[in-house]
């Protein structure tokens, strides 16, 4: 048994670690590849978050997806780099609207050039997936392109926040089904389809990335309450502290609304305050950790982990499944 890939996923069968392994191996030297230019100072900008790290979740579903068909298939690891600088593109976007500043461990792009070099990053990372995907052909470029929409409608709506009358847990559902479902989803596609895989096949694992990619944001709203130290390089609470309405907030307000109790009133009103001062900003992030609305939210990502578990039921047995279904498990496991 091996572990491949982000959230330490153990790998049984050794053909599968194998292919695993040698595809993330060549979506990494694609993506440093993709990333160059003819101007060094565009390269050293576009590599920065390549460089950076990170898990390459995205890439990993597309490897996994591909087993179900021909894992070594020409447009397998095209797509996964496509799928990636994809996602590495609206990070240095996300970036600038969040005036973050840290990404990964590592100054964002925005805190180190500026906003528009940090925005225009972003579109030259969009660009070089377009070319990828204009040789993946026609249908490629169409799936990519209905998930692109869904990505920016999702961003656009959690930006307007949710209409009258509307509620906001749904909304919220649904922002990050478009901002992050869509993208993991698009994963799981493109894998099994560039390896040939069933029509159905294909459908199945589209329904399951985007369970999964819901699950996935979930769990890091989460972390960013409960945990001492963010995986991603974030410091814990800073969602918190930009006002920005992660799950377990939402849930809070809905509890306040529901029960009207004094003491959710008053934690609602504390996060409504200046949590810049660092002291208020402990105390929220303590009361927070306390209250019930954390665990509803870790019940929320439990629930869509296992929507995302039962799509696969379809799908016949085999280690690659296997390791679908760990995922599972493993983003379970970081929300608690």
């Amino acid at each position: 048994m091996t572990v491949v890939g982000p959230f330490g996923l153990s790998v049984r069968d050794q053909a599968l670690e194998a292919d695993v392994q040698a595809g993330l191996a060549a979506v990494e030297e694609g993506l440093l590849e993709a990333t160059k230019s003819e101007v060094p100072f565009i390269t050293e900008a576009a590599q920065h978050l390549v460089r950076a790290g990170g898990k390459r979740f995205r890439p990993l579903l597309v490897m996994l997806a591909a087993q179900f068909g021909d894992p070594y298939a020409p447009g397998v690891v095209p797509s996964a780099v496509v799928v990636e600088l994809t996602h590495l593109a609206t990070l240095y976007h996300d970036d600038v609207m969040d005036e973050a500043a840290v990404r990964r461990g590592v100054d964002s792009a925005n805190t180190r050039w500026g906003n528009s070099v940090a925005v225009l990053t972003g579109d030259f990372l969009f660009a070089r997936a377009s070319q990828i995907l204009a040789d993946l052909g026609p249908e490629a470029v169409r799936v990519q392109a209905l998930a692109f929409e869904r990505l920016v409608t999702g961003q656009i709506l959690e930006t307007a926040g949710p209409s009258d009358g509307r509620d906001p847990v749904e909304h919220y559902l649904d922002v990050l089904g478009g901002k992050t479902g869509s993208l993991v989803a698009v994963s799981c596609r493109f894998g099994a389809m560039m390896s040939g895989a069933d029509e159905t096949v294909v459908d199945v694992l589209t329904q399951y990335g985007e369970r999964l990619g819901v699950a996935f944001q979930l769990a890091d709203d989460v972390l960013d309450i409960a945990s001492d130290s963010h995986e991603s390089g974030k410091t814990p609470g800073t969602d918190l502290r930009e006002g920005i309405p992660t799950l377990p907030v939402l849930r809070l307000r809905e509890r306040a609304a529901r029960l009207g109790l004094p003491e959710d009133a008053a934690l609602c009103r504390l996060l409504d305050s200046d949590l810049s001062d660092d002291a208020r900003h402990a105390e929220a992030l303590a009361a927070l950790r306390a209250h019930p609305a954390l665990e509803q939210a870790r019940r929320d990502t439990v629930r869509y982990a296992e929507e995302a578990r039962a799509a696969l039921v379809p799908l016949r047995e085999c280690d690659a499944k296997a390791a679908l279904l760990e995922l599972c498990d493993a983003v379970v496991h970081r929300a608690g």
